[in-house]
């Protein structure tokens, strides 16, 4: 146990606001001070005459401090990879490139548990980036080397948070107000360079960010799309759920950020004078302003917990043998669903859980399981169905769900577009019942975008929100440990 002043020194170091740097040109409405610690998420966001004060808590480190903080952590790994590529660290001085991944989540219920009185709905949101890859571009050479890859980007060591609200994701205008000024520092970023002293030398990085931690709600929200249940089912393409759901695997990626925008644009001037049913259609379901950049990509965990739900239905159906019947009635399908939770209880050990999470979903989809519910299905041929389904998932989940596809599974990533079609056909046949006219979202992107996305990424699970979802886990562990007790504080305590 140190004395609480030495603690405090040894903190300041590893805090943002302890290192020095400069941008050139200087970034735009950002201050120039480096030294800046933590600071109130409201700071930087100017109210207009109208607006009602923000009635919340955030706090926050400044973007560009942040980032110089981080690069400072890796500035030993920086200097091995240069020296392990065979580069002269006092000749690369500039040409260095950032790829960063920012993340943001929703927590549901973070109030006091303790303590008599009503539990107030007391939600938290969580703003946080990883440093995925540095590399550099020497000069007379075409291509640069990488001189880091982060190796477990879903962790959440490698995941640094960078603002921490007590708001409702739902809440846009909140929300919004308080990632303005983010958005507004990281545009400037974009268009500046970074001079930092890393290994003993002044040199230049240049960052690129990519917003691909983002659950398919924050997206929506983002990008101004409508919410999850419209008839537009995808966030990558235009296509409507019962297209999708005729046509289940041949769709390409069309959205962008730029693009929604200019339909925001047509949807708010209605230029062509159409009507609103018209007008929706022409825009595909963009009605609100975009206000954040995402990259238009699949969210490795949230799809991993959609298939599973539909799995659960499927299994459901199945004990009921839904494939015979038009119409069951409620009663009946809880009947089958307590059927298949005692099962999986039983022979599984799986609890049933209100809300699908990522461990039930991974045990879920499993061959074990798929046998264990077929022991409550009477047709050998459904049996078969379904066992040759899940079969066909499992060769295709590795592919969104591995850091690296080309080097991990090199031959489910080949055969993904053939396994992708023979589920879909089985889907569309076999299991006609669900699918006529109505798919789910994730399964939609699961069988049409992921080959598409892990030729233009190199991979999809390392671009997925997990480390952001593990920190959740962590603000709860801090809020309610290791925080001193007032909401003022609590925050910072978590941030630091």
């Amino acid at each position: 146990f140190q004395p609480l002043h030495t603690l405090r020194n040894a903190e300041k170091e590893l805090l943002p606001g302890f290192h020095q740097f400069e941008w050139q040109p200087a970034l735009k409405n950002v201050c120039s001070s480096w030294d800046v610690g933590i600071i109130d998420g409201l700071s930087g966001w100017t109210s207009s005459v109208d607006d009602v004060p923000a009635d919340t808590i955030a706090r926050r480190f400044r973007y560009d401090v942040a980032l110089v903080s981080a690069l400072k952590d890796l500035e030993e790994d920086i200097m091995e990879g240069l020296r392990e590529r065979g580069l002269d660290d006092i000749m690369c001085t500039s040409g260095f490139t950032v790829v960063v991944k920012e993340s943001c989540d929703g927590m549901g219920d973070v109030s006091e548990k303790h303590g008599t009185g009503p539990a107030v709905p007391e939600k938290a949101v969580r703003f946080s980036f990883t440093i995925m890859s540095i590399s550099i571009r020497v000069e007379g050479e075409d291509d640069g080397f990488t001189i880091f890859q982060e190796q477990k980007p879903n962790s959440e060591l490698s995941c640094r948070p960078l603002c921490l609200m007590f708001v409702d994701e739902s809440d846009h205008e909140t929300l919004t107000a308080i990632l303005g000024p983010v958005v507004a520092e990281r545009k400037a970023m974009m268009e500046s360079r970074l001079i930092v002293s890393v290994g003993g030398l002044l040199r230049s990085f240049r960052f690129f960010f990519r917003g691909t931690g983002y659950d398919e709600k924050m997206v929506r929200e983002m990008e101004g799309l409508e919410a999850s249940g419209s008839t537009y089912i995808c966030t990558l393409c235009d296509s409507t759920r019962a297209e999708a759901s005729q046509n289940m695997v041949l769709h390409s990626i069309t959205r962008s950020h730029n693009e929604n925008l200019e339909r925001y644009e047509i949807w708010r001037k209605n230029p062509f004078s159409e009507s609103a049913d018209e007008l929706r259609d022409r825009v595909k379901g963009v009605s609100a302003k975009p206000f954040m950049e995402t990259q238009p990509t699949l969210d490795a965990l949230h799809c991993d917990i959609g298939n599973a739900t539909e799995f659960y239905k499927i299994f459901q159906d199945e004990i009921g043998e839904v494939y015979q019947k038009s119409n069951p009635s409620r009663e009946e399908r809880r009947r089958w669903r307590s059927t298949l939770d005692k099962q999986l209880r039983k022979k599984l050990k799986l609890k049933p859980v209100m809300r699908m999470n990522g461990n039930y979903a991974r045990r879920l989809m499993t061959r074990e399981a798929v046998e264990v519910v077929c022991e409550l299905v009477p047709s050998e041929e459904r049996r078969e169905a379904l066992q040759r389904l899940m079969e066909l998932y499992l060769q295709m989940k590795p592919v969104w769900r591995s850091t690296c596809p080309s080097r991990d599974c090199p031959d489910q990533l080949c055969r993904y577009s053939y396994n992708s079609q023979q589920f879909a056909d089985l889907l569309s046949t076999t299991f006609k019942y669900r699918y006529d006219g109505k798919i789910t979202n994730y399964l939609h992107k699961t069988l049409a975008h992921v080959p598409e996305i892990v030729e233009r990424d190199g991979s999809i699970g390392a671009w997925a929100s997990e480390g952001n979802e593990s920190g959740n886990k962590l603000f709860r562990r801090f809020r309610k440990m290791n925080a001193r007790q007032s909401k003022m504080f609590e925050l910072e305590d978590v941030l630091k």
